[in-house]
């Protein structure tokens, strides 16, 4: 088991003579763990090490200045001074070396010094860089939030009321365009985020003045309304102190974000897998070590006699004996069982395939039949009256961002009007226009589901929602399991899809769930109806996982797919397909827009030839619910998978592929596929027409697999 974490430090306001000699403890025992994981590594008994040599000082006064386990940190590879201060222990460090089960950070899911721990409110670091930094702006965003909402703050984690955010990275990272998003977001909102840039000089062997022009980041962002400014040597730890307590004392007192910009060094390569004497000269690398705070502190507590050298040696003393039996606890600890790799993909808690979101069966319904925009506007109502943690965020998706214009114009509620009147029914706290900026949507919606509130934000196009997709890929649907259940981020992205429309081309009716179907621990659903976008919309509301909820805009005003308001409870779980059509002879698994024209088309193959076709719409595409796939197989032994991605690497491929695995023994003829030409979509209608699939090509299909 780990060391017991210490009991939370006080935050100083001075630093007194223990205060001094703790930093100076903090920085002998983070080089120590550096150095010992670096032996390790070249013993083979450990497998990655990065170290925070030369970045000691600034993260140790920093940690005198934040409150663990009440202020909220998000982390980058050379913070471990840091971590140390709030609390971490180096036999959890060490944990995390040799990635064992009890290792604290991630279960040894990720790499060493990919700082979480979910006592202390060190949020799961990721090695893309620069992704932290809208997550930061959105966990400080909570903040913002539940101060201005009724009954919100009863589920947020840690509202104080005065908490503080920390995010820290490299000088390199600043080249991220995340990074100047999540400025702007910071200052916009006047959010309390301490920034802290780490300036060592080099982004591996890139130098400052390739990354950032003129070679000084704090002298860039001048510019920013009400961002708190100051640069100071990060190698030494009482200016350090100073500074970054005016800085905590600025946000703390909520007058907006803070920037700090630390001068450090690097003493060591960038990793055991960089060698920085190929691009760095002596002459720097000297002149590095003459600032290096391992040595030049704890001599200047000497020489200004605040310290013995005897209390010094006994510092390090108490170090390398910490050192060395974290190692030997960390060597003998057990890994995690393999089997372990399949827990906390998705929530353990929350199914949301089980019997629990089921009511379709008992649907309350009232008024007229409506479009799927009205019954999706419904949901969110609803569940927004049920739940004072749900807040929706996204470009054009309030009435108005005007406040004072509300009782002057009709209100935009959304390109689609899917979200119109939400703002006026629950105020501009809980529905408001983000930047257009798709991946600030995202990452600020990630830190805000950290902190315990339920982002349902909108992305406009699926066809703009690739410069999000990293903060998708690799921090929504990976926060759970990276972090082995320490921390979770159950947002809904909702993303309008497709063509048919006619005139959207290129860029406005693209169709792509496989790119996400892909990704383990994020749930993707695809409604065709009105109701079942109702219901399956309230079951992603209340799961605990991240939903892509896909909304095809052909659909969302149709006729033929209207129905009532089926009432507030009404949800359909993830992962059941729906039989809409029964058949004998060919079955088509579909969804989305084609679903109806498969309909279509299987009734004039009905007339025409007296056999009958089945029509699977599968609804959630993951999930997929198999079981109702291969029953039909097993009854007609014939299946046409029709969808509107391209046809080669599509969605449609993978089912296609599954059903010749597990039910090839009932197949009479080959699984055939009927799908959007590999190509984009045209802007000429007839062009569109014949690159998306249509009636008469799934007419044909049917005729040709009936015939063998």
């Amino acid at each position: 088991m780990a060391t017991r974490i210490r009991p939370t430090p006080k935050v100083a306001r001075t630093l007194a003579k223990p205060d001094l000699l703790d930093i100076c403890r903090l920085i002998l025992l983070s080089r120590r763990i550096d150095d010992r994981e670096i032996q390790l590594k070249r013993q083979n008994r450990i497998y990655f090490q990065i170290s925070g040599a030369g970045h000691e000082a600034v993260l140790a006064a920093a940690s005198k200045v934040f409150r663990p386990a009440y202020d909220f940190f998000y982390t980058y590879y050379r913070d471990r001074a840091l971590c140390l201060g709030l609390g971490m222990t180096a036999t959890e460090m060490f944990f995390s070396a040799v990635g064992a089960a009890d290792d604290p950070n991630s279960g040894g899911r990720q790499m060493p010094s990919h700082f979480g721990h979910k006592e202390l409110n060190i949020v799961s670091a990721s090695s893309p860089t620069g992704t932290q930094f809208l997550q930061a702006v959105g966990a400080a965003e909570a903040w913002l939030r539940y101060s201005k909402v009724q009954g919100m703050a009863d589920s947020v984690l840690s509202p104080h009321g005065d908490e503080v955010v920390f995010v820290s990275s490299g000088d390199g990272t600043t080249s991220e365009g995340e990074f100047w998003e999540a400025l702007s977001s910071a200052t916009n909102l006047k959010l309390p985020v301490v920034f802290l840039i780490e300036d060592n000089g080099y982004a591996i062997s890139v130098p400052v003045e390739v990354n950032t022009p003129g070679g000084s980041i704090s002298k860039l962002v001048t510019g920013f309304p009400g961002l708190y400014i100051e640069e100071v040597d990060g190698c030494d730890p009482i200016a350090s102190f100073e500074t970054m307590q005016r800085a905590v004392d600025y946000c703390r007192a909520r007058k907006g974000p803070a920037l700090v910009h630390a001068h450090v060094i690097r003493p060591y390569s960038h990793s055991l897998s960089d060698d920085e004497v190929l691009y760095r000269p002596p002459s720097e690398r000297s002149a590095d070590a003459a600032r290096d705070p391992v040595t030049r502190f704890p001599r200047w507590l000497v020489e200004q006699g605040i310290a013995t050298e005897a209390e010094i040696e006994a510092i390090r003393a108490q170090v390398e004996e910490e050192v060395q039996l974290a190692t030997e606890t960390a060597l003998a600890a057990p890994q995690p069982p393999v089997d372990s790799i399949y827990q906390y993909v998705y929530s353990p808690d929350v199914d949301p395939t089980s019997d629990r979101f089921d009511t379709e069966d008992d649907p309350r319904f009232t008024g007229d039949p409506t479009t799927m925009v009205d019954l999706l506007n419904v949901c969110l109502k609803d569940e927004m009256a049920r739940d004072p943690r749900i807040i929706v965020f996204g470009e054009d998706v309030a009435d108005a961002s005007r406040v004072e214009s509300l009782d002057q114009v009709k209100g935009k509620g959304g390109v689609f009007k899917v979200t119109w009147g939400l703002q006026r029914a629950f105020g501009s706290d809980r529905v408001y226009n983000s930047p257009l900026a798709e991946a600030n949507i995202i990452g600020r919606a990630i830190g805000l589901a950290t902190r315990g509130l339920k982002p349902v934000v909108e992305i406009q196009f699926f066809d703009y929602i690739w410069p999000a997709y990293m903060q998708l890929r690799n921090e929504l649907a990976l926060m759970r399991w990276r972090s082995n259940n320490a921390f979770s981020a159950p947002v809904v992205v909702r993303v309008t899809y497709g063509g048919y429309l006619r005139g959207g081309a290129v860029y406005h009716s693209q169709t792509g769930a496989a790119v996400f179907t892909g990704i383990p621990g994020l749930r993707v659903v695809c409604p065709a109806t009105a109701l079942d976008a109702n219901g399956l919309l309230r079951t992603a509301i209340r799961c605990d996982d991240p939903v892509l909820f896909l909304e095809h805009k052909h659909l969302y005003r149709q006729t033929y797919n209207k129905a009532p308001n089926p009432g507030p409870n009404f949800m359909i779980p993830f992962g059941k397909a729906k039989v809409v059509r029964e058949g004998r002879d060919l079955t088509v698994v579909t969804y989305g827009a084609v679903v109806q024209r498969a309909l279509v088309a299987a009734k004039e193959f009905e007339a025409a030839t007296g056999r009958s076709v089945e029509i699977i719409d599968l609804r959630s595409l993951s999930p997929v619910d198999w079981e109702t796939v291969y029953r039909s197989v097993r009854k007609t032994s014939r299946v046409i998978v029709a969808y509107e991605d391209s046809l080669s690497w599509g969605y449609g491929s993978e089912i296609a592929a599954r059903i010749a695995d597990e039910a090839f023994e009932w197949l009479d003829a080959p699984i055939r596929r009927v799908a959007a030409t590999d190509t984009f979509v045209a802007y000429a209608p007839e062009l569109e027409d014949v690159i998306l699939p249509q009636v008469a090509g799934l007419r044909q299909a049917m005729t040709e697999l009936a015939g063998w």
